[in-house]
Order: C-alpha cells, then structure tokens, then sequence
C-alpha cells in the first residue's frame, strides 16, 4: 500500500495538469466557459420546476426549486464523473502507447476535474437558497460528509466502468441507459413521500446516490441526516472504491492489448 501512495505523490503534479487540462477541454470553444456549469443547472431547474411543479402540486412550494436543485447537481457530477471515467483509458490510448505513466491518472483525473466544475456549480444552489428563504443552520454540516460519500461513490464505479470498458466497449451505451434508471430512483423532482405512499420507497432505500442526495438535502434544508442512509451510502462507496481499485490495478497491464 505504502508502494502506490509512494507512487501517487510521485505524479501529484501530472494528476493536477491532466485535471487542468480535462477542464480546459471541457470548456473549448465555448463562449460561456465555465460559466455554463452555473447557468446550465439554474435552467434545467427552472424548467424542471415548472413542469413538475405543476404537475406534482408543488408551484406553491417555494422551496421546491431548491429541492430539485440539491438532486439535480450531485446527480449531474456522478453522472459526468462516471462517463469521464469509463472512457478515460480510450481517450488516451495514444498518450499510454508512448509513454509510461499510471494509468489510474487518467481515470482519477477524470474524476476530480468534474468535482472541481461540481463544487463551482455549488456557487448556483447557494443563491437560488438564499432567494428563496432557505437559510443555513448548524446541519448545513452535515453537507461535507455527503459530497465525500459522493466523491467516493464516483470513484469506485468510475474505477470498476474504467476497467471494464477497455475490454466491452459497448458498456458506454449500456451505462447511459443505466444512468436514466438511477436518475429515476434519485427523487430528483419528485417528492419522496409520493413514492413512500405507492409501496415503492425501497428501490430508493438501496439506491446508494439517492441516500447521498437525501443526506445533502437534510444539510440544506436544515434537519438531521438520516444515519441509516449514510452508512449505507458510506459502505457501498468504500466496498466499490477497494473493488474499483483491485479490478484496475490486476488488469491495466492488459489494456494496451485492446486499445
């Protein structure tokens, strides 16, 4: 172990200019740059508001743009994260033919450089929370714990999709259709207490990103976290994370046979 810690603070500084340069590519030849990660989330909220607000009862719910918010964005880093990953060792097979750096670089850089564009969009949930009268109280502590979790949900799956699409490219199709159904079962513009009431609140329970997501929200609007979910959340992040990372580093020096 102490072997590839040893490594990582070896390539520290080529890991923080591959996420320059993840965030440089992201943002080229866009005129907004990265001011799209702030205004692409405040207009998927608004319309999201409207349609659901709508169509659930919820338009005189003041606080439910902020609802939608807290879920839309951690959804969006973990969706962003995971798609960077699994087509991280693709992106770069040319770099990896010619030289010899860790692969993992560029997976976990992919990784980071869409939580640092995630933890500026933050920027967004702030404003809209203050406009609509959701003020911080001392729970809004309870918020650091769940983007660690899921931080760490995103770099265990990302480790495990990384591995597994060198070999089935396919997976990146499959993975945007398993995306939609974790979307679906993250409470993101629904309220959770319409699923409670049609018997269907288990699939949310063992829906780790939907545990993070109500961890967060419990931070925003100002009540205690629910523990259970959290462990959960916390567990399944750190068993995927060691899995991610076994499976990555027995089969990497295969890769440069399917690339």
């Amino acid at each position: 172990m102490k072997k590839y810690f040893d490594s990582f603070l070896q390539y520290r500084f080529l890991l923080s200019e591959l996420v320059k340069k993840g965030i440089r590519l992201k943002y080229r030849r866009s005129y907004l740059g990265i001011f799209w990660s702030l205004l692409e989330p405040l207009l998927t909220m608004i319309v999201l508001t409207i349609v659901f607000g709508t169509l659930l009862g919820r338009g005189d719910d003041k606080t439910f743009p902020v609802y939608i918010l807290s879920g839309r964005l951690l959804y969006n880093y973990f969706s962003g994260a995971t798609k960077s990953a699994l087509t991280s060792i693709q992106k770069n097979a040319s770099m990896i033919k010619k030289v010899y750096v860790p692969k993992y670089l560029y997976t976990v850089s992919g990784i980071l450089y869409n939580y640092i564009i995630f933890l500026i969009s933050l920027i967004v949930l702030v404003a809209v929370a203050a406009v609509m009268g959701v003020k911080p109280t001392v729970y809004l502590l309870q918020a650091p714990l769940a983007l660690l979790v899921l931080l760490l949900l995103a770099t265990g799956i990302g480790m495990i999709l990384a591995t597994l699409g060198v070999f089935f490219r396919d997976l990146e199709y499959l993975w945007s259709v398993a995306l939609m159904l974790i979307m679906y079962t993250c409470a993101i513009f629904y309220p959770v207490d319409r699923l409670i009431k049609s018997g269907w609140a288990w699939i949310l329970k063992y829906n780790p990103l939907f545990c993070t997501i109500d961890v967060f929200r419990c931070a925003v609007f100002g009540r205690p976290m629910n523990m259970h979910y959290f462990l959960y959340a916390l567990g399944f992040g750190a068993v995927t994370t060691v899995i991610g990372v076994i499976i990555f580093r027995k089969k990497q020096d295969e890769f440069i046979l399917h690339l």
